[in-house]
């Protein structure tokens, strides 16, 4: 009866590490693509400045996915994935799978450009004055904010 009881409380235990872990994985998962989204504004930025032309970011939030083109609409080469696109596609990458694209407004587009300076632009060409990219998993949302003239980029709950 003993070990039984010492079974039961070591099983308890266990359950009690597992099960927190496994319902923060979505929260994991969203913090991850948050920061990722956040760093991939940032390169386009910095591609924008360093390069002296227009790059962007175009988002698609019915298809989980968002890519970065140059000016002529190109998806450019991923820097470390040599020979890939750079996009990202939630719903296939096994380590995002769980965050959904909930909704992107950058002054009624879907896609936020920067110029040589590294202000932004909405998807018609026009100044943003706005611009949120909100990503959710298991109920939770966060959301990436483009500042207008500056472009500077952040991170809120």
């Amino acid at each position: 009866m003993i070990e039984l009881l010492i079974v039961i409380v070591i099983l308890a235990i266990s359950a009690a590490i597992v099960v927190p872990m496994a319902s923060s994985a979505g929260g994991m998962q969203l913090r991850a693509a948050v920061n990722m989204v956040a760093a991939d504004l940032e390169y386009a930025k910095s591609m924008s400045i360093s390069r002296g032309q227009r790059y962007s970011v175009m988002f698609d939030a019915d298809a989980e996915t968002y890519q970065i083109v140059d000016e002529d609409g190109n998806t450019i080469s991923h820097p470390v994935k040599k020979g890939f696109p750079y996009a990202v596609n939630f719903q296939s990458d096994s380590r995002l799978d769980r965050v959904d694209i909930a909704s992107v407004d950058f002054g009624g587009t879907s896609t936020v450009g920067f110029d040589y300076l590294g202000s932004p632009y909405d998807g018609s060409g026009a100044p943003l004055n706005s611009g949120i990219v909100t990503l959710r998993a298991n109920g939770v949302t966060r959301t990436v904010n483009v500042e207008p003239v500056t472009g500077f980029i952040s991170i809120s709950d």
